[in-house]
Parts: C-alpha cells; sequence; structure tokens
C-alpha cells in the first residue's frame, strides 16, 4: 500500500450517514489483517453485498499438489511457446508455485466480460508487452509495456485491453499480500531519500465517478472452496462508486523508474528489491552501471541460497551470465545446489561498464513446484549447459 488518496464525495467522518440528494450511500470497508492494517472506505449508491449467486463463465486451471515430481535441477521454461488467447480473468497458465505466491504468464486477446475478485491473494503483473485499463470500483488505471501493475486482494474490476497490442504478461499472485520493503520508508511511511523510488513513480487510478457498462457478473476467486471460481450477479453496476478514501487500491508502478545502485564490487540481488510478499523478495535488474572496481567481476558470482528458490523472467536486453535464454524465458534455480552464471561468462564479464538486461527476480523461502504446463515447455537441456 502507498498513500492515502481521497477522491470523489466522502464524508466529514468514517461511520456517519452520507446522503446525496436527500439517500444514505453505502460504506463498504475494505480492509487488510482483520482492521488492523492498511484499509479504504468505499460509497456505493446501492448495497455492496446484496449479490444473487450464478454462473459466470471464467477462470483457470488452479496448481495443485499433484503437479508432477521433478528431480532437483536447474531449469529454463520457454514461456513464448505458450498459446495466446482468452481475457485475462481465464487466460492465466500457472507455472511454478507454493504456500506463498503462484507465478504464470498471461496471454489475453479480449477484454474481461465480466468483474473479477481475487479473493486469495494481491495480483501483481509485470507487463513484458501490452497496455491498457484496470477498471474498477476505484477508478481507472492505465498501464504500458514494463509497468508492474498491483491489484489488491478484494478488489472489483476488470482489464480492458489496448487493441492491436500484444498482451503478454508475467504475473505473481501473493497469498500473503504485497507491499514495498520496510527499509525503503521513514517512521512517518514515507519513502526515504535514499530509496530506490519515490511516490512520484507511481501511478494510482483515476477516479471517474459511478460508472455503468451494463455489466451485472462479477467473479470472485476463492480457492479450496468449491471450483475455486464463484459466480455472482448484481441488479445495479458494482462500479456504482461516487468517493471514496484510504490506502489500498490499484497502482502501476514502470520498472524503469526503479533507481539501480552499483558498488565498488557485486552487490547482492537485495539491493535490487522492489516489493516483498509472504515468503519472497521481489527484486528488478535494469539497464544500469555496474561494479567500478579495476578488477571487480560484475557477473553474477556463483551462489549456493541455500534457503532460497530463484526464479527470473528475462525481458530483455544483454543476459551476460547467461545463454540459451532470450525475451519471455524463465529461468529457475532451486535451494539445494549451487547456481552462477554459464561456462565464460564470469571471465568474459571483467572490465565491463554497465549492462543492458531488464528481468523480474523473484526468491521464495518455501520450495517452488512445477505445473504440468511448467514441465510441458521446459528446455531439457538447461541443466547440463553450464557444465561446458
Amino acid at each position: 500500500m502507498l498513500d492515502r488518496i481521497s477522491a470523489g464525495s466522502i464524508p466529514k467522518k468514517h461511520h456517519i450517514a452520507h446522503r446525496v440528494d436527500g439517500e444514505v450511500m453505502r460504506e463498504e470497508c475494505i480492509t487488510r489483517r482483520g482492521f488492523d492494517a492498511a484499509y479504504s472506505i468505499v460509497y456505493h449508491q446501492n448495497r455492496p453485498q446484496a449479490q444473487h449467486r450464478c454462473e459466470v463463465e471464467g477462470g483457470w486451471a488452479l496448481p495443485s499438489a499433484e503437479s508432477p515430481a521433478k528431480q532437483l535441477a536447474k531449469r529454463h521454461f520457454k514461456s513464448p511457446e505458450l498459446r495466446a488467447g482468452g481475457a485475462p480473468l481465464s487466460s492465466r497458465v500457472p507455472l511454478l508455485f507454493n504456500a506463498d505466491v503462484v507465478t504464470s504468464v498471461v496471454r489475453p486477446t479480449e477484454d474481461d466480460p465480466s468483474y473479477f475478485v481475487n479473493g486469495d491473494g494481491d495480483d501483481l503483473f509485470y507487463v513484458f508487452e501490452g497496455g491498457g485499463v484496470v477498471r474498477s470500483i476505484f477508478g481507472d488505471l492505465r498501464f504500458e509495456k514494463d509497468d508492474y501493475v498491483c491489484i489488491p486482494k478484494g478488489v472489483t474490476h476488470r482489464i480492458i485491453l489496448d487493441a492491436g497490442k500484444e498482451q503478454y504478461w508475467f504475473h505473481i499472485e501473493c497469498l500473503g499480500g504485497l507491499g514495498l520493503l520496510k527499509q525503503w520508508r521513514n517512521e512517518t511511511g514515507q519513502l526515504r531519500m535514499d530509496a530506490p523510488y519515490s511516490h512520484r513513480d507511481f501511478r494510482r487510478t483515476e477516479f471517474v465517478g459511478p460508472q455503468d457498462e451494463g455489466i451485472r457478473e462479477v467473479l470472485v476467486k476463492r480457492a479450496g472452496v468449491g471450483s475455486g471460481f464463484h459466480g455472482f450477479r448484481y441488479d445495479h453496476s458494482p462500479l456504482d462508486v461516487i468517493g471514496w478514501d484510504g490506502t489500498v487500491y490499484p497502482w502501476a508502478f514502470p520498472i524503469l523508474n526503479f533507481q539501480p545502485r552499483a558498488g565498488l564490487v557485486h552487490l547482492p540481488p537485495d539491493w535490487h528489491g522492489t516489493f516483498s510478499t509472504r515468503g519472497a523478495l521481489i527484486c528488478s535488474f535494469v539497464p544500469r552501471s555496474v561494479d567500478f572496481h579495476p578488477e571487480a567481476i560484475p557477473c553474477p558470482y556463483p551462489h549456493s541460497s541455500v534457503d532460497c528458490d530463484e526464479i527470473l523472467f528475462y525481458s530483455r536486453g544483454n543476459f551476460t551470465s547467461r545463454r540459451g535464454v532470450g525475451p519471455g524465458s524463465i529461468s529457475y534455480h532451486p535451494m539445494g545446489i549451487p547456481h552462477g552464471p554459464h561456462p565464460g561468462a564470469y571471465e568474459a564479464s571483467i572490465g565491463h561498464r554497465e549492462t543492458t538486461e531488464l528481468a523480474v527476480m523473484l526468491d521464495t523461502f518455501l520450495p517452488l513446484h512445477a505445473t504440468n504446463a511448467a514441465c510441458g515447455i521446459e528446455d531439457a537441456n538447461y541443466h547440463e549447459s553450464f557444465i561446458a
């Protein structure tokens, strides 16, 4: 959660009657950790709890413990081989997951036909290709290529795609919530001056008042209950909001706004930390100057991160530590065995002064499991490629 926003028409205090043209508006509190953490209060023209149960098309194949067991190995998944098609609320393809996060690739080709609510976690998208609008009860949020887009848990929304653009997104479902790193905030919650981003770098929703697109259906994801996807219908538009305030709302952050650091010698990945979630750290690797010691080795050193599994989604640029990967590649390096650059890359990096790589990294403390879809796009020769 970023900072407090107030938009539209709201009363002077929480939980008092807010009348518009003599009618009392309906307050909806969207809260975190019960009532102990961040929250927003939204004012509806109608009762948000007045829902009919119904069938709503959508949803995707949720990952399960029955995913195929694999031998411990370094792995490479070629996500460009996944087919495009469908709306965002039905076209996610989960690839690697544990109890804290689910990583997917999404390649939608049409707008969401109904509204969607993730009742399980915060959704973080990295827009590898494409653009569009997240339309929610908080207003419209524009997103573009190279944006991170966060849609908090419990927010009614749908995604509208830009016409004529290929859409290709890397997605992390954060089952324990998503936030900025604590070390980048001061005691008032403001982002510090030495943080790798500022509040100015984030885009918030633009409130446009009540909207009625003629859509009444909402698909809710709540895994572990029935099929995991549940349909509801309203007699009115779910976007009947006249105003709101709070710190829970969708936002976008362009990855190239991340301010990288360089040191005398190679800095550990924590310095690229961008977002945190339960059991995981999300990092941004952006074009930057590299180490300035005359004998520095800019290429990442081989390491045994015995407490972390690591995923890298490669966007573009020169990936000096890897060969055989390209845009859309996903590498997976598990805890328990060392990993590092491909043969020749370590020595060849000496003397380099910059890197053009652009990538998203995820380190998790719980082991990740591969789905059947991931196994179907795996590069079977990747582990042996580190030998010679």
